[in-house]
């Protein structure tokens, strides 16, 4: 058979990707370029395989990194304090920290693929690269409370500043934390407002339910009260009311009669502290409230501000 005029030089050779291409196409041109056709072709399925292999190694990486850490035990020396909902708050930061570790290696690696892809077809990459660069500071100076929200969110999940059913006082507001996300953190106070506020804006953070809690009660007494009895009827008290069980689940320790906290021009102020269960610090100070005060009354224990009961009146005078 003899050559057709259009045939390249180098079909003639067998065995070569020109002579195949020229067989299966009749293409003067796709049998010229049959060499760069697949040459090319096996580069950019070879960087495309490599980069799904890393993202699926490190996403598998990460995984195990945050199951470990989701499953692993409290330390033999963790302290007795320590909250029992801690491994589902660890839990559920370590599945959140993961997520945010894989969406981020997917666009790396995916990123750099397609830099490479475009390499390959002779792309110039450096306008693609310098425009990148410039967009790139354009939306970082736009975005910088975006960024830093972000960033700020990162290191509360990371340091676990609080979770959700914490309650917490952020400064502006505060109330029980419903929703922790990486850029915004939801609260509810205690009049039922929801706000939002946002990690960036957080520049400290009070947790009223990490550990543990003290309820702190702070009892007023008349300057002419008895201080030391009124001090050991305080102890008494308070040592059986918090063994009572609507309370006793709550109690960590004993409690804790301070004595004299402060005296002022009306009175002095007596305090006793028990440490309890997060949270539960306002169930057991309403408790001891309305316990010390009956006790109180009832020893007739004089109180600021409070005239002093009159003694009965005495038979009518005769002449």
């Amino acid at each position: 058979m003899s050559l057709l005029p259009e045939q390249p030089a180098c079909a003639a050779e067998a065995g070569t990707w020109c002579a195949r291409f020229y067989e299966w196409t009749n293409n003067d041109f796709l049998a010229r370029s049959a060499d760069t056709i697949v040459g090319t072709t096996l580069k950019i399925g070879l960087i495309l395989v490599l980069a799904f292999v890393a993202r699926y190694l490190l996403h598998r990486l990460v995984t195990r990194i945050v199951d470990g850490a989701a499953t692993a035990r409290l330390p033999r020396r963790a302290p007795a304090t320590a909250s029992p909902a801690a491994p589902v708050r660890r839990a559920q930061r370590a599945r959140t920290i993961g997520s945010v570790l894989r969406s981020t290696i997917s666009v790396i690696v995916l990123t750099i693929a397609a830099i490479m892809v475009l390499s390959e077809f002779g792309v110039n990459l450096g306008p693609i690269l310098a425009s990148a660069g410039i967009v790139g500071v354009a939306v970082g100076f736009g975005a910088q409370n975006l960024v830093r929200d972000f960033l700020s969110g990162m290191f509360m999940l990371l340091e676990d500043q609080y979770g959700v059913g914490d309650i917490v006082d952020l400064g502006e507001a505060s109330g029980t934390v419903e929703a922790v996300g990486l850029r915004i953190t939801t609260l509810r106070d205690i009049n039922g407002t929801v706000w939002y506020v946002r990690n960036g804006e957080i520049l400290r953070v009070g947790n009223k339910s990490q550990g543990y809690a003290v309820a702190v009660v702070d009892i007023p007494v008349a300057h002419s009260a008895d201080i030391a009895e009124a001090t050991a009827l305080i102890g008494t008290i308070s040592q059986e009311r918090v063994t009572k069980d609507d309370l006793a689940p709550h109690v960590m320790e004993p409690v804790e009669v301070l004595g004299v906290d402060r005296v002022g021009p009306e009175g002095v102020t007596l305090r006793v502290t028990v440490k309890v269960a997060p949270g539960q610090q306002w169930v057991v100070q309403r408790a001891l409230n309305a316990a010390l005060t009956d006790a109180f009354d009832d020893a007739r224990v004089p109180r600021p501000g409070l005239l002093p009961a009159l003694p009965p009146a005495g038979p009518p005078l005769t002449k």
